[in-house]
């Protein structure tokens, strides 16, 4: 019988001794169900997204699985700036995904662990590239829709003539849009704010027979006992009945029904974002330009387009929404004029 060398045993007995105490650890975090419970829990109080409360939690798991399963109380800021700084340099993300993970961090400590986090020391920052968004002009803007056809279409001419974000366009109710006095509320937009934005005369007819063939769907839904929609925060308990009220719908649903197998439940998500962004790629594609155009790209180009018309640079950011002002200056570099609205002596000869 062949005899194990000691050292290999010792070796051994080190590895198991080690898995032991990971595992001890993994099942000490798994047990503390109030940890990522009470997380999520905080971050709804405080009526974040449940995009921002999946994303923040994905990064409190990754922070513990990078230190090895130990606990966040057991934790401070050498282990932020240790996992921060890996993030920059070896992950290599962008500078706004590592304030993303940052700011899951410090939610954490200061709502759920209880302690302000302190001076970061000599944390890594990830750069931030200083890049002028891509912006098409009227007849390129013309020459995607035009490869474009029914509710791609539809859905691509309201981030472009309202100037929304894709998440908004999928996130859009039927008691958001009012026909009468031609806007549409954006609800719970980046920050969790609430805007109106205009609704472009050229699409009503469009979208409001767009809204029959989704009434008409809705309507066999219910026959066959379906029909429910999930509804923001809690209204599902504060409105009895509500989830199959119509005017809850998604303007743009899914073609199938989600459905609950434990309960047998059926209803409809909207529609996910990866079929809008297949559907722009493919046009882009068929119209042969080669910029870098994505679903953003339109909402660039409405803010540019709006400058380019004359209007004031505040009327445009209040209908993007952004927070700051500053934010909104980015386009005033991206007109025709040239950088800073400056003639070359070029265009004088």
């Amino acid at each position: 019988m062949l005899k194990i060398p000691l050292y290999m045993q010792e070796d051994a007995k080190r590895k198991q001794l080690s898995k032991r105490k990971h595992d001890s650890k993994r099942e000490q975090i798994r047990n503390d169900k109030s940890l990522m419970s009470r997380y999520r829990g905080a971050l709804r109080a405080r009526h974040y997204s449940i995009r921002t409360e999946k994303t923040y939690s994905r990064w409190v798991v990754r922070f513990i699985q990078f230190h090895n399963m130990k606990h966040p109380e057991d934790m401070a800021e050498r282990e932020i700036n240790a996992f921060l700084s890996h993030l920059a340099v070896k992950g290599r993300v962008s500078a706004s995904t590592q304030n993303q993970a940052l700011a899951a961090l410090l939610f954490l400590y200061r709502n759920i662990i209880g302690r302000d986090v302190g001076d970061l020391g000599d944390l890594i920052r990830a750069r931030k590239p200083e890049r002028v968004p891509v912006v098409m002009t009227k007849g390129e803007v013309k020459l995607v829709l035009m490869q474009l056809h029914g509710r791609d279409r539809l859905m691509v001419e309201l981030i472009y003539g309202c100037g929304l974000r894709l998440n908004e366009s999928l996130d859009l109710r039927i008691c958001d849009l009012d026909f009468e006095r031609n806007q549409i509320v954006v609800r719970n937009g980046k920050g969790g704010k609430d805007r109106e934005v205009m609704l472009p005369g050229s699409l009503k007819i469009r979208l409001q027979e767009h809204i029959k063939a989704v009434q008409k769907i809705h309507r066999s839904d219910l026959t066959e006992g379906f029909g429910e929609v999930v509804l923001p925060g809690a209204l599902d308990r504060k409105f009895l009945g509500a989830t199959r009220e119509w005017r809850w719908q998604w303007v743009f649903p899914q073609e199938r029904r989600w459905s609950d197998r434990k309960t047998g439940q059926q209803g409809r998500h909207h529609l996910h974002a990866t079929v809008l962004q297949r559907a722009i790629r493919r046009a882009v594609d068929r119209s042969g330009l080669t910029k870098r155009i994505s679903c953003h790209t339109f909402r660039h180009s409405f803010a540019t387009h709006l400058l380019e018309g004359g209007y004031d640079i505040r009327t445009v950011q209040v209908l993007l929404g952004h927070k700051d002002l500053k934010t909104t200056m980015i386009y005033t570099h991206v007109l025709n004029r040239g950088p800073g609205g400056v003639r070359s002596p070029l265009d004088e000869l």
